[in-house]
């Protein structure tokens, strides 16, 4: 059943090559079906270069240099086991590995000193300095504090928040420096909701460069009202409840 609905997923016509520059491909990130979608993506875009969320910048060059240090690298790190984005590195062939995860230590500066001072001085081209319309704050808190499980502080929210419009517009930058460098398509693998239309990289990428087109395809476990320029949806992952760790008697 869950081969059949996955096939089913794959086998649509949609998923014949965007004609696009910059190709986001969202996942969850513990989802197995998930990630053999976006590597269905990769073997049909054959794109010039892959940005991984997951990877630093060095970790993606030593990756890039020597492909069989993959599963060790990777396992350093705190991501899903490496066999579940094992099929993302096979549908790579020979694009390039960019890695455009931040540093952990650097990314919780984000939250006394905002995202444009850790971004550098590009952080205006990417509408880092500006502050996000209150409708859009709130809602995006909203979701920072349904996403922690509702066991954070409230007023740890807004921080939460600046930290993903930071990744998002790192995430950005990198899938621009790669089109620059190798042309296109470029791939980019991250989260849902880095993949999101309205306010995530193909937002961020739309801003700092209109004339680069972008196609944004997530792959859920659910239908979702959330916008993406397409939404595959595959079998749920069986998982214990992430919250549960979280929750009290």
């Amino acid at each position: 059943m869950r081969l059949a609905a996955l096939l089913a997923c794959l086998a649509m016509p949609a998923l014949a090559q965007p004609d696009a520059h910059i190709v986001v491909l969202g996942e969850v990130h513990d989802n197995a079906d998930a990630h053999l979608g976006q590597a269905a993506m990769l073997d049909a875009l054959q794109p010039t270069a892959v940005v991984f969320e997951m990877l630093s910048p060095e970790d993606a060059r030593r990756i890039d240099a020597e492909r069989h240090l993959a599963e060790v690298i990777w396992d350093a790190g705190n991501w899903p086991d490496y066999a579940l984005y094992a099929p993302i590195f096979d549908a790579s062939g020979s694009a390039r590995i960019i890695g455009a995860a931040a540093p952990r230590e650097s990314v919780r500066s984000v939250y006394g000193d905002g995202p444009a001072a850790l971004f550098g001085p590009d952080a205006a081209r990417f509408g880092l300095e500006q502050p996000l319309p209150d409708d859009q704050q709130t809602a995006r808190e909203a979701l920072q504090f349904a996403a922690h499980c509702e066991a954070m502080p409230l007023e740890m929210m807004p921080g939460m928040v600046d930290v993903q419009r930071y990744r998002d517009a790192v995430f950005a930058r990198a899938a621009l420096e790669a089109l620059e460098t190798f042309g296109p398509p470029v791939a980019v693998i991250a989260g849902n909701g880095h993949a999101r239309t309205d306010w995530g990289v193909p937002a961020m990428i739309a801003k700092a460069a209109p004339g680069v087109t972008t196609h944004a395809i997530a792959f859920t476990e659910e239908q979702t009202d959330i916008p993406y320029d397409e939404t595959r949806v595959v079998p749920p992952a069986e998982r214990d409840d992430p919250c549960s760790a979280l929750k009290t008697n």
